[in-house]
């Protein structure tokens, strides 16, 4: 069974923070009704898991410059982040 609310995979990092922030300021307003406002907490929990998910790909391939005693650089390694 497919989830039809998934969050699409390819969806970019800018374009799931874009529409989380559209969530974000419509429950703030207080406008939506109950159920409305529900459906986009769920969209928005979403979201927010997806935008961790892109970041944490991210920062995995994010490599850190090697620079050697004569402060030239010699190349990149993996970051390490813990």
């Amino acid at each position: 069974m497919t989830d039809s609310h998934a969050i699409p995979a390819d969806l970019s990092f800018e374009d799931a923070l874009q529409r989380l922030e559209q969530i974000v300021q419509k429950l703030e307003s207080g406008q939506a009704p109950l159920e409305e406002s529900i459906a986009l907490y769920e969209e928005g929990a979403r979201l927010k898991s997806h935008c961790e998910a892109r970041l944490k790909a991210a920062q995995l391939r994010v490599e850190k410059i090697v620079v050697g005693p004569d402060g030239q650089a010699r190349g990149v390694e993996p970051a390490g982040f813990d």
